[in-house]
């Protein structure tokens, strides 16, 4: 099990964080076997497509070139003119092939792990030049590893090229008796099955070498609880502070809600436990809105609120729940509650009114809150 510097074990799977800091610094999962194996792949893929072409242009270059009149020798504008000439000639069949293989040995490169560019790995750092630091990288358990792998490796493709060289032997042996045309085709088909079984060898390493690399990577990125710990406050912050934030934040919505009491028409009360502010703009309100609303001890403050600015307080347990659980700050009542507060607010301005002589009303009228709002709560 990986462990850390100061021996706690990394026992924990990188946090997605951890894992982009890693890309960001070119640090991925990365096969070199597989690159090499889709290379030898793609290079008998393409020499068995543009066989045709190659063989015509070595054709023209070793006539062009096996052929040389004795004053050519000694003249070396005519020497100049000659490697022009072949190169002018293997041009097209060389450039295509060198093309695929560049595209080959990109796509090889980028198959683990994506495609990423980072100037991180091409910094200078001084830990590199630590003789100790060196040491250990030398003696640890990944590079023991990669000794193995390339020791195994070696065997193998050693193993298949002398298998390879063995079948081919006589057939090479013979392209000396076969016109440059035939002996040129001749080899590239040798060339391409040579690749073939090379490239086969490189694939049974590198579908062992891809597993592995991608769990190594996994338990370098491993993370220590203390680790993972530190990561989550950095990210999301310390608890205490955020709780406090949150604490400030709610103080500060409740201080501007406590502000809007006292422009309301009355407070509605259960008459311990929830108290609702409402307000009635006659003339441009379509319903009701209600300004501010709360619980047990802000209940209470509402309240004091409201007693302090001679704002009508009516107790009316069913409604006054109704409203605090089917409304929010800022909001109109439902359309259900219209009748029921309308005629609540009704009998507050006949209250209102019977201050400056008007008929006092009878008594409060039957609030009669709709089935689909009463809240069996408290």
């Amino acid at each position: 099990m990986a462990e850390n510097e100061d021996g706690s074990e990394k026992t924990e799977s990188a946090s997605s964080k951890k894992l982009q800091d890693a890309r960001n610094k070119g640090n991925l999962p990365r096969s070199k076997d597989l690159s090499s194996a889709l290379l030898l792949i793609v290079a008998a893929a393409t020499l068995y497509g543009t066989g045709t072409l190659l063989v015509r242009d070595l054709a023209i270059l070793f006539d062009f070139n096996f052929v040389i009149e004795r004053e050519d020798l000694f003249d070396l504008s005519r020497m100049v003119f000659h490697l022009y000439e072949s190169i002018v000639a293997i041009m097209d069949s060389m450039v295509l092939l060198m093309a695929v293989l560049a595209a080959a040995g990109i796509i090889g490169s980028i198959a683990l792990g994506g495609l990423n560019f980072s100037w991180e790995p091409l910094l200078p750092k001084l830990s590199k030049l630590s003789p100790i630091a060196g040491l250990k990288r030398m003696f640890s358990a990944q590079s023991l590893v990669e000794l193995l792998k390339s020791i195994a490796k070696v065997l193998l493709v050693a193993l298949v090229s002398v298998i390879v060289i063995n079948y081919f032997l006589a057939e090479s042996l013979g392209l000396t008796f076969q016109s440059i045309e035939q002996a040129i085709a001749h080899g590239i088909d040798m060339v391409i099955w040579s690749f073939v079984f090379v490239s086969l060898a490189l694939l049974l390493i590198a579908a062992i070498d891809v597993p592995f690399q991608i769990w190594s990577h996994k338990e370098k990125l491993k993370m220590t609880k203390q680790e993972v710990k530190d990561e989550y406050k950095q990210q999301e912050g310390d608890p205490q502070v955020r709780g406090r934030i949150r604490q400030l934040q709610r103080q500060a919505a409740m201080n501007r809600m406590m502000a809007d009491v006292p422009d309301a028409d009355v407070i509605i009360t259960n008459p311990t436990h929830f108290s609702v502010a409402l307000k009635y703009d006659q003339k441009g309100g379509s319903a009701p809105v209600m300004l501010a609303k709360g619980g047990d001890f802000i209940a209470l403050k509402i309240r004091e609120v409201a007693n302090h600015y001679d704002i009508p307080v009516v107790q009316s347990p069913e409604l006054a729940r109704a409203i605090y659980h089917h409304t929010e700050i800022g909001d109109e009542i439902p359309e259900g509650l219209f009748k029921v507060v309308a005629q609540l607010l009704a009998y507050v301005y006949q209250l209102r009114n019977a201050r400056y002589g008007a008929t006092a009303p009878n008594g409060m009228p039957d609030l009669e809150v709709p089935a689909e709002y009463q809240w069996d709560g408290q």
